[in-house]
C-alpha cells in the first residue's frame, strides 16, 4: 500500500531584502522607496515527502537548509510557490520558538496554548517535558539566561512531547552533550517507528546516514538532488571531498559561478 504524501512543495522560493543600512530599511517599510538587494535563500523547490520518511537536509552553509526547515516547521512562509503540510509540524532549532523574556515553564505553557492545547493538557505534559529537558531549576529562569545547549534541550523536549505529525530538527543536536544527543536520537527513532515524518538538518553525515532514508541536497538555494540516501549521499560526499580540497580563491570562484548560474535560471523561470 502506497504511503500518503504529507509534505508537498510546489516551486517554493524564499526571498529576503538585504539593506545597506537601517535608513534604507525604514524608507522601504514606510515609503516603499528604500534601496535593497534581493537575496534568494530558496529558488523554485518542488518535492513530495511521504509519511514515515526521515529526510536529511544537507548542503554547504548558506544553501538554504534553515530557510526550508523554517517553512516546513511553520515559522515562515515561502515568498512564492506553495507548500502543503498535512498534519501538525513542530520545529526544533537553537532558541527557535522560545521567548527569551519568559521562563522555561512559561514557554512550555505558551507553546502549548499556541497549538491549541488546554491548560489541563499542558499540565499533563509538563512533567515529561521538564524531565526530558533536564535543566533543573533553570526551568523557572528566563530563557535569556540559558546557554545554547539548554535552549536546545528545552526546545527539543517541548517539540517531541507535544507529539507532532512532522518533526523538523535544525542543527539542534549539535550543541548537546553525548548523553542528551543519544536520548534525542532514541526519541527520533521512536517517532520514526510510529510512522512520523522527520526532517533532519545536520552537518554530521554519520548521523544522517544512520537515521535518514532520503536526502535533499541543497546548493545555494537550488535543490541539487533528492532521493534515497544510498543514491544521493555518496554524491554529496564526493562533492565535499573535492570542495574541501579547493583553495580559498577556488572556493570563492566556485561560489560566484554557481550563484550567477542559478540567478540566471531563476530569471529565466520567472520570465516563462
Amino acid at each position: 500500500m502506497d504511503k500518503a504524501d504529507v509534505v508537498i512543495a510546489n516551486e517554493i522560493t524564499k526571498m529576503y531584502k538585504i539593506y545597506a543600512n537601517n535608513n534604507d530599511k525604514i524608507k522601504d517599510l514606510i515609503f516603499g522607496r528604500g534601496r535593497y538587494e534581493n537575496f534568494y535563500a530558496l529558488k523554485g523547490l518542488s518535492f513530495k515527502v511521504q509519511e514515515g520518511d526521515s529526510i536529511g537536509l544537507i548542503g554547504l552553509n548558506g544553501s538554504g537548509k534553515s530557510s526550508l526547515a523554517n517553512i516546513i516547521g511553520g515559522i515562515s512562509k515561502p515568498t512564492t510557490g506553495s507548500i502543503t503540510i498535512k498534519g501538525f509540524s513542530s520545529i526544533v532549532a537553537i532558541s527557535s520558538g522560545l521567548n527569551n523574556q519568559m521562563t522555561g515553564m512559561e514557554n512550555i505553557e505558551y507553546k502549548g496554548l499556541m497549538i491549541g492545547l488546554t491548560m489541563k493538557q499542558i499540565k499533563e505534559l509538563k512533567e515529561g517535558i521538564i524531565e526530558f529537558a533536564g535543566i533543573g531549576e533553570f526551568i523557572h529562569q528566563p530563557v535569556k539566561t540559558y546557554s545554547s545547549g539548554m535552549k536546545s534541550r528545552l526546545g527539543f523536549a517541548i517539540s517531541v512531547n507535544i507529539n507532532p505529525d512532522i518533526l523538523v530538527i535544525d542543527e539542534a543536536l549539535s550543541v548537546g552533550d553525548p548523553t542528551f544527543t543519544k536520548r534525542c536520537l532514541d526519541k527520533m527513532n521512536l517517532f520514526r517507528e510510529n510512522g512520523k515524518t522527520i526532517f533532519f538538518v545536520s552537518h554530521n553525515l554519520s548521523q544522517i546516514k544512520n537515521f535518514c532514508n532520503k536526502v535533499i541536497w541543497l546548493e545555494y538555494g537550488i535543490m541539487k538532488a533528492f532521493g534515497k540516501i544510498e543514491e544521493v549521499l555518496p554524491l554529496y560526499e564526493k562533492f565535499l571531498k573535492k570542495y574541501n580540497g579547493m583553495t580559498q580563491e577556488e572556493i570563492e570562484e566556485y561560489q560566484k559561478n554557481i550563484i550567477a548560474n542559478q540567478s540566471h535560471l531563476l530569471i529565466k523561470k520567472t520570465e516563462v
